[in-house]
């Protein structure tokens, strides 16, 4: 299989999705899960407790067909004209006007609000809950004229100075002076300013918040708890609805709100019939001028020719005039109501054109047939015609007028309230369950979110098998210790930078045993190694080399070898922490000889196992190591012992581990669980090979028993055996 091929495979193995692994990362951090969801529900639960909670108000108007009640009892051409429908959009649009809203902003005073001050977040739902909440109302309050218009909140504290005689005083917010001085129940002035206060309720020294807007912002808040729809299609049926914190005051508003819309929908339809009636009033007089005047020219004519009646022919052609007449005025009539709403490209505004042409035709005719008759008859049919066409025309105004009189007397509008406002007795909002329940839904789903962030995020090792893909073999795994970190709790109350040596303290530890597997895979390991040297390393630091040398040096001792542990991390090294040795001379002085090698050398409390500490700090690490009496101390220390454990520093932090692994026959990569990532391995291995080192092997330290990595769940057989030999 080609490089490529192995590639390939790998990326698709790694982009599937391993279920049991994810479940295993949220079984691991179960406790981290179950804190933060509990936390996230005791929360949501204080949110629901303490919330201010909001009552809701809801009334039903009805829109009622215009051309029902007395409109039928109108001429067809007076019910066109004050019947129609009006859509529940438009209703909707004039409820939440300004000047339906603006008149209930002013009756109720909203531009004026008031309230009890708190501890903050929690000092309001507390007291609320505890039944000690302060209550205030404030029916007037005026500012001086120099502050008019308000373009911005005006805020004012309210101080109670006796509370049994319900006497307070207004203070000013930005210069903290004293406005005025008040009591419960009477108008008081300070300074251009007057204050109404209804009610008051509260202990002395409480204070209460006092604001004044303009009344657009006013109308503007009133407006965003308002709510108004129509209760299925075309119904007419307006479903009214107010929300706030005092249930008194949100149907007060909501009834003003309904009761204003009634009455202006009343005035409204009643101002269209005055307005029309006014206008037939001021007609009636020139109509009545002109029929009497053509009355008395009929007369005086008649007098003066001695002509009394009209022949047949006459009569007919003078009533034909009438008629059309009559039908001309109508069209007139027509016309004007419908040039204000189409044009004269207008299918029915074309078809009424034509019928006046027709009429306009016949009334030509009819003048041509006048003209053909004795001038006498001529004149007596014109003036006639007049008086009766006026007379028509008078009679109808008449008509006109008092159907506008009975339409007026009887204006109801087309609004009616079905029900009035009233407020149910449970809130709702807050709704505690399910802020309680979306409350530890939110809490769950944000634990485990952190959990497989950080576990995306987090690229540190968990399993062998991915450090193997690298063609480096896992020589031991080491289970992570707490009696390791015990032993640290107590040498550290004893002694200051010092380690309990779990070899020697706990042998049957897991850890122990784990190294005791490594000192059988070393075995194998050396046979072909050019000496006994072994280089220990790591790609960063604290990942646990000191540990695995200290302990897998006195295991080796304890075996019956004899074992040299040399720390040869000149700059932090602390190999001497986990021995009771002496840091004056070590293998910096070696080196520079300022000491000899037989009193750098140091022997432990564990039968065959010295130590080489690391001696003063150099100021040049890198380049001593490079000396060749470093070289010839490892052969003389090679000699002496059956084996030599070199403790070096990060290959990637410093050069100084591939400089030691020359000499050695033998190096070793220690790496941390879950904090290391295969990446910094790879580059570690990579440094070592440049060098012309090769690693032998890997050493897995610190590893967890996790469910979302079944690796290590091996290591409780060993407690069983030890167990098992102790009884």
């Amino acid at each position: 299989m080609t490089t490529q091929t192995k590639s390939s495979v790998t990326q698709s193995a790694n982009d599937q999705i391993d279920l049991g692994k994810l479940i295993g990362l949220l079984l691991d951090d179960k406790w981290r899960i179950l804190i933060i969801t509990m936390l996230f529900a005791a929360v949501g639960v204080a949110f629901a407790l303490f919330s201010t909670p909001i009552y809701k108000s809801d009334a039903l108007i009805q829109v009622e067909d215009k051309k029902g009640g007395m409109s039928q009892l109108l001429s067809e051409d007076m019910g066109d004209l004050f019947g129609g429908e009006s859509s529940a959009t438009t209703e909707i649009e004039i409820i939440n006007s300004r000047m339906i809203l603006g008149k209930t902003v002013e009756s109720l005073n909203l531009t004026t609000s008031a309230s009890p001050n708190y501890f903050p977040i929690i000092g309001k739902g507390w007291a609320r809950r505890t039944g000690n909440q302060n209550s205030i109302e404030v029916s007037r309050f005026d500012v001086p004229e120099y502050l008019k218009p308000i373009t911005s909140p005006l805020s004012y504290t309210l101080v109670i100075t006796n509370a049994e005689a319900g006497e307070y005083q207004l203070v000013s917010n930005g210069e903290q002076k004293t406005l005025l001085n008040g009591k419960v129940g009477e108008l008081a002035k300070g300074q251009g300013y007057k204050l109404f206060v209804q009610s008051l309720k509260g202990k002395a020294e409480d204070s209460f918040t006092i604001q004044k807007v303009n009344e657009i912002d006013a109308i503007g808040s009133l407006k965003q708890s308002l709510s108004v729809s129509e209760k299925g299609k075309q119904t007419g049926i307006l479903q009214l609805s107010y929300t706030g914190e005092k249930p008194k005051m949100v149907e007060a508003i909501l009834n003003s709100i309904a009761q204003n819309y009634f009455l202006q929908n009343v005035e409204r339809q009643s101002a269209e019939a005055e307005k029309s009636l006014s206008f037939l009033k001021g007609h009636l007089p020139d109509v009545k001028k002109e029929l009497d005047s053509a009355e008395g020219k009929l007369n005086n004519y008649r007098q003066s020719h001695d002509s009394i009646d009209l022949t047949l022919e006459a009569k007919a052609t003078l009533q034909s005039m009438v008629q059309l007449e009559s039908q001309l005025n109508d069209l007139k009539f027509k016309e004007s109501e419908l040039s204000q709403k189409f044009t004269k490209d207008h299918p029915a505004y074309k078809s009424l054109l034509q019928q006046k042409a027709v009429l306009l035709k016949q009334k030509h005719d009819l003048e041509v047939q006048v003209q053909n008759m004795p001038e006498t008859q001529r004149e007596i049919l014109r003036m006639t015609r007049d008086v009766e066409v006026n007379q028509q025309i008078y009679v109808q105004l008449l008509n006109k007028v008092q159907e506008l009189n009975i339409l007026k007397a009887g204006t109801v509008g087309n609004v009616r309230i079905l029900d009035n406002a009233r407020t149910y007795t449970k809130p709702v909002k807050p709704k505690k369950p399910l802020i309680a329940v979306l409350a530890t839904l939110l809490g769950g789903m944000f634990g485990v979110a952190i959990t497989l962030i950080q576990a995306a995020l987090h690229r540190g090792i968990e399993n062998p098998d991915e450090i193997e893909e690298l063609g480096l073999p896992v020589y031991a795994s080491i289970p992570d210790s707490k009696e390791q970190k015990l032993l640290d709790v107590r040498y550290s109350k004893k002694k200051r930078n010092k380690h309990g040596l779990l070899a020697a303290e706990n042998p049957a530890d897991l850890a122990i045993e784990a190294l005791r597997s490594l000192r059988t895979s070393l075995h194998f390991a050396m046979l072909e190694s050019k000496n006994n040297i072994v280089a220990i390393s790591g790609p960063a630091p604290s990942v646990g080399k000191s540990f695995i040398t200290a302990n897998f040096g006195t295991i080796l001792a304890q075996a019956g070898q004899k074992v040299l542990v040399i720390d040869a991390d000149l700059r932090k090294g602390h190999l001497i922490r986990y021995f009771k040795a002496k840091n004056d001379i070590g293998l910096s002085e070696v080196i520079t000889n300022k000491g000899s090698l037989e009193q750098a050398i140091q022997q432990t409390s564990v039968e065959g196992l010295d130590v080489l500490v690391r001696g003063q700090v150099p100021p040049n690490p890198s380049e001593l190591l490079m000396h060749s009496r470093f070289a010839e101390t490892l052969e003389l220390v090679s000699e002496q012992y059956d084996i030599v454990l070199i403790d070096t520093p990060p290959i990637l932090a410093v050069t100084d581990p591939s400089i030691i692994a020359k000499h050695a026959g033998t190096t070793l990569m220690v790496g941390r669980f879950g904090q290391n990532t295969i990446k910094e391995i790879e580059v570690a291995q990579h440094r070592f090979n440049q060098a012309g080192t090769e690693v032998k092997g890997f050493i897995l330290n610190a590893v967890e028993k996790k469910a979302s990595n079944s690796y290590g769940y091996g290591y409780g057989y060993y407690n069983y055996a030890y167990e098992s030999d102790k009884a």
